[in-house]
């Protein structure tokens, strides 16, 4: 039987050598060990583990924040932050990036093995394993790839959910459909517009482009999205 993979996500080599020491007693493997971002990345663009423990404060300019929204967003791989650091604005900060657990340092072998557990438990528990999506329109409900959905504008108390095929009006607020939909890979970037970050083409000074469409960048919006690019 194989056994479950964790990445360690950690730029102090003692504390990474010590959790990696810990994990292959608790029985799990340990997919790799990566001190800053970059390295991640790289060790994820080899193979996917299935769970990851990130430190906030890393090795070079970007943080395991920014590892989180990749984590989430890109490689859908579950992941919890290993961190000393637990202030409002941080907490604040992460919630946007969906971890499965928060572990503060410093924790001890039972901390990190009960909330490995736990977190692994929750993943067992994902309701029916579908992707789909369902839009009605007029009497009828139509199944939607939410891969093929490019982005999804608010005009007032509606909002039009874009595919290549066309355009689907429906009456939710933009915030209710971006809670169904941010585990999906989808980005808020403007107070009206919603995206679907795989299809982004180029970002400019206040704009993303999907292919030929472009669409607005808010300043409130702005730090966060710029939180998920990987730039070399």
């Amino acid at each position: 039987m194989n056994r479950q993979s964790v990445l360690v996500v950690e730029d102090e080599p003692i504390i990474a050598d010590d959790i990696a020491t810990s994990l292959e007693g608790f029985g799990y493997a340990v997919h790799g060990i990566a001190a800053s971002v970059d390295e991640a990345v790289a060790v994820l663009g080899a193979g996917l583990p299935d769970m990851a423990l990130v430190d906030i404060n890393l090795e070079g300019e970007k943080t395991g924040i920014e590892l989180g929204h990749l984590l989430h967003n890109r490689f859908k791989t579950p992941f919890m932050y290993i961190t000393s650091y637990f202030d409002e604005e941080t907490v604040e900060r992460v919630k946007k990036t969906h971890p499965v657990a928060y572990l503060i340092k410093p924790f001890d072998d039972r901390d990190l093995r009960v909330n490995l557990e736990l977190a692994f438990a929750r993943q067992k528990k994902r309701p029916f394993p579908t992707d789909k999506i369902f839009v009605k329109k007029a009497s009828r409900l139509i199944a939607l790839d939410p891969q093929a959905i490019t982005h999804v504008e608010a005009i007032d108390n509606y909002a039009f959910v874009y595919t290549a095929e066309g355009k689907y009006m429906i009456s939710h607020t933009l915030k209710s459909i971006e809670e169904k939909l941010t585990d999906r890979g989808f980005v808020r970037v403007h107070r009206s517009y919603l995206i679907n970050f795989e299809h982004i083409s180029s970002v400019s000074e206040g704009f993303v482009f999907l292919g030929n469409t472009q669409i607005p960048l808010g300043r409130a919006y702005k730090q966060a999205f710029l939180e998920y690019l990987v730039t070399l």
